[in-house]
């Protein structure tokens, strides 16, 4: 009996073993890769206007492929619409390195003047300064532009115009101890601050035999006045021009190998991959064949032991 069951050990140890991880190698043979999620898109920045390079240059360093492309763009321009994506050209793919900048923009300036003229019914230097602007935003015919202040001590008023007026002015005379009256004794005119006045009336008074006269005058008084005045002031500051507006964007690309492209690369990759697969397959089977042709063997082994001892030869 003991030397049936040494017999008979190795045959259902085999089996056992072969029971025992029969699953675990088709469950390894059997896995299959996890689900692809299926993550929702998002949706589509709008994007800037596209803008095109005024100049392409190529470049090669041990090893390393380069591409400049030249935008002029000016300050107004936004640099967002310059290109900065992976890119593929001639089997090699360009990654951005760097975006550079470069300002050409240029400006000078000047003192300038500007006289301005304005009306004034006053020639009150107080109240024309608070008619005049604190600040005057200029632009010359040659492009130039600045903010000008006025040069207040160097404020010239004159008169705009004059009209002329009149009036009528009188004046008082007293003739006393006259010996009688009478009107011819009385000046017919008199001259009164310049001007010439006539008689106008007489009132005598009698006193002791005498008489007062008091003799008024009139006549008119001519002059002009002023109707309005000129004021010219000048604006004094610097101007600067903009000669030029142009801005230089330099976006410089890299590419450090080749990228297998085309049909024929195509079906090696795809030759290639289905090898991995076909190897990654067999590596699994492996174990399964070995198990299986374990747990053959062993139920072999039983089958004949079996059949021995019906034949009595064991």
């Amino acid at each position: 009996m003991k030397r049936t069951w040494r017999r008979l050990a190795p045959a259902l140890t085999a089996l056992v073993l072969t029971l025992a991880l029969c699953p675990a190698a088709l469950a390894a043979g059997t896995e299959s890769e996890p689900e692809a999620q299926i993550i929702p898109a998002a949706a589509p920045a709008p994007a800037p206007s596209a803008v095109y390079p005024a100049e392409v240059r190529e470049t090669e360093e041990n090893g390393v492929h380069r591409i400049e492309k030249v935008y002029y763009l000016t300050r107004r321009d936004d640099p967002a619409a310059i290109p900065t994506g992976d890119f593929e050209r001639e089997g090699r793919t360009y990654t951005l390195l760097d975006v550079l900048k470069n300002d050409q923009s240029e400006t000078d300036s000047k003192e300038h003047i500007e006289v301005v003229t304005v009306n004034s019914s006053t020639d009150n230097m107080t109240e024309i300064i608070q008619q005049l602007e604190p600040a005057l935003e200029v632009t010359t015919e040659d492009g130039y532009y600045g903010v000008l202040s006025p040069d207040y001590p160097g404020i010239q008023v004159e008169v705009a115009g004059y009209k002329t007026s009149s009036r009528t002015v009188t004046a008082s005379r007293s003739y006393p101890n006259l010996s009688d009256a009478d009107a011819s004794l009385i000046p017919k005119t008199i001259s009164d601050g310049g001007r010439t006045l006539t008689l106008a009336d007489v009132q005598w008074q009698e006193a002791g035999g005498y008489y007062n006269a008091s003799a008024t005058y009139s006549g008119t008084a001519t002059g002009k006045y002023a109707t309005g005045y000129t004021v010219k002031v000048e604006y004094k500051g610097e101007v600067t021009r903009t000669r030029s507006d142009s801005v230089i964007y330099t976006a410089v690309f890299a590419s450090h190998g080749e990228t297998q492209i085309g049909k024929d690369d195509a079906g090696t990759g795809g030759a290639e991959l289905a090898e991995s697969g076909g190897a990654g397959k067999a590596v699994l089977l492996i174990p399964l064949a070995a198990l299986l042709g374990g747990a053959g063997f062993g139920g072999w082994k039983l089958t004949k032991y079996y059949k021995n001892k019906k034949r009595g030869y064991v």
